[in-house]
Parts: C-alpha cells; structure tokens; sequence
C-alpha cells in the first residue's frame, strides 16, 4: 500500500493512538538499580562523579529500598565499597561482609525486589584490577578460586543472582559448579559476557573512586570486535549462564540485537556510568531536554533486546514511569 491510500500520520494523531499502538514498553519492573553499599555506620554519600547516585552504609539502605518497592522497580544490582583494599581483596570474602549485610536488610525491607550481586574484586584491590596480580599480570585461575568464594558467601546470605563480572575466562562454569556442590543450585547466575573497555564505563565511579588509570585491556573487550561477544556469550550459556549481560549498552545496542537473535535466554543491558553522565552534563547546560533523552535511551536498550536495564537513572526514571 502507497499515498495516499497509505498515510501513516492516521495512526499518530492522537495521543491515545499513539500510546496503543506503542512497540516497545519501558516499565520499573524493567530497571535494575545499582546500589552501592559502603561498611561502617549514618554512611550517605553522594559520589563525586556521578550526581544522585549515593554510597550507602547498611543501616541507611531503609530510605532507598523502600522506595524503589514503592516504585515498583524491579531488582537491586549490589556492589560492595570496603573500608580497606589489599593486594588479596581479603574484604571481598569476608564472612561479615558488607554485601551479606545488605542482602539481610533487603529482604527484610522488601523482600519482593530480586537481588543481584556484583561478583568482581576491583573495588576491593589496592590496584584496581579484577582479580589477582602475578608478576603484574591478572592471574586467571587464583581468580576463579576467589570469586567463586565470593559468589557462595552472597548466595548462603540470599540473593538471587549472582553477577561475575570480572571478566575472567571460565567464571561462570566454575562459578556455578561452586554453587552447585554446596547445594545453591538455586541460586542463578547473571553473565557480563560481553563486557568492553569501553570510555562510557571507566570514567570513575562509586565503586572504585580513587583507583585511575587502570588499563583491563587483557581481559576487557576491544570495542570493534563482535563475532568475540557472541563466542563469550556461547560459552556462557554453555557454562549455565541464566541471563547474559552486555555492558556498556548504549553504544552496543547492535551487540544486544545479535545476541538476543542467537540465543534464547533472557539479556541484559548496562547502561554504563558514562552515559549517566552524559545526559546530566548536556541537560545541565539546557542543550536538551534530560527526562525525554533519559527514557529515550532505555527505550532504545529495550527495543535493541534487553529484557531488563541496569541504570543509574532508575530512581529518576520509575518516578517518571509512576506519573
């Protein structure tokens, strides 16, 4: 059918219409707020670099978790800010840790939010990296050995997804033969398969402020390269991946659409620090209008494949989704 038979205008006049006939849907069951859990007590903090997003100690985490219930969003992404960092990231294993804390508040604050855990070791490294320095290398293998140590102490406090996202190669097959042969075996697994060093996700941020100039070029993916993400999320789900994770997603939307098409379990999108700062910086200066491009970009990791968005807009965004 051609104009004017054809006049797409017919199916926009109309505000009703429009909102009928709308392809993709954004709601706060959709949002996975980061929240960023310090040690010690009466901590918030807001950080330095991203503006609104706030380090909370434990016993502040009421204000926060209550009201994404409230909202409606729909899971926590947990990541853990030790009072100190060492060469071993002895904080990250703690059997009183931080994270462990925070998932017991959680679940009695609102125990229907779904819990994430981050499972990487930079915040707790004096250097930065994710994982174990051998001769200034990352040593692969005494990693897998931490972090899955680190995935059975958030999973024997609760939570429901782990995430590893140090980009290590095995981590998930060797993570989740952990949780298994301690019978966690319903605890699920959030893979960071295809994970870029990318500028949108290493400006500094609440988890590693302090900590520059790290280059995790040698385990980190090179942004030209796709056919890569799609063999790290192959052996992923090979490994027992529940859901697979592309970050950062803004400017990988094309990353999400391919793996999304090749395979059937549930993606997610991070939406990287950067491209938080990016749309405060240019609405701050009144170039455009803050709130339309915030839900513009998770739109756009919807439409891509995203079944769920990690974002630091997601207490922003709900109340807008809430209206």
């Amino acid at each position: 059918m051609h104009f004017p038979e054809y006049r797409g205008r017919r199916s926009r006049r109309k505000a009703t219409i429009r909102r009928m006939l709308q392809e993709t849907h954004v709601g706060p069951q959709d949002l996975i707020c980061p929240l960023f859990v310090a040690d010690g007590k009466h901590v918030k903090e807001e950080s330095a670099y991203l503006p609104g997003v706030y380090r909370y100690s434990v016993d502040r985490l009421k204000e926060p978790v209550r009201e994404l219930a409230e909202l409606g969003v729909g899971a926590v992404l947990l990541f853990g800010i030790p009072n100190k960092r060492d060469e071993l990231a002895r904080d990250a294993v703690r059997a009183d840790g931080v994270i462990g804390r925070a998932l017991a508040e959680i679940k009695t604050l609102a125990p229907q939010i779904v819990t994430i855990t981050d499972v990487g070791v930079s915040a707790y490294t004096s250097h930065g990296h994710a994982g174990l320095l051998q001769h200034n290398m990352v040593d692969n293998d005494a990693t897998l050995e931490l972090l899955a140590e680190m995935a059975v102490i958030h999973a024997q406090r609760g939570v429901d997804f782990v995430s590893p996202a140090a980009s290590m190669d095995g981590q998930v097959g060797f993570i989740r033969e952990t949780l298994d042969e301690e019978g966690l075996d319903q605890v699920g697994i959030l893979a960071c398969s295809a994970r870029y060093r990318s500028s949108y996700e290493q400006v500094s941020n609440p988890a590693v402020d302090g900590v520059d100039g790290v280059d995790r070029s040698t385990y980190q993916m090179d942004p030209a390269n796709i056919r890569e993400a799609l063999r790290e999320a192959s052996m992923d789900v090979e490994e027992g991946a529940d859901m697979l994770m592309v970050k950062p997603a803004l400017a990988y939307l094309d990353v999400i659409v391919r793996i999304h098409n090749e395979y059937n379990v549930p993606i997610i999108g991070f939406s990287g620090s950067g491209e938080y700062q990016m749309v405060h910086a240019v609405a701050e200066k009144g170039w455009v209008d803050g709130e339309r491009a915030m839900m513009e970009n998770l739109l756009a990791i919807k439409r891509a494949g995203a079944e769920g968005i990690v974002t630091y807009h997601a207490f922003e965004a709900a109340r807008v989704l809430n209206r």
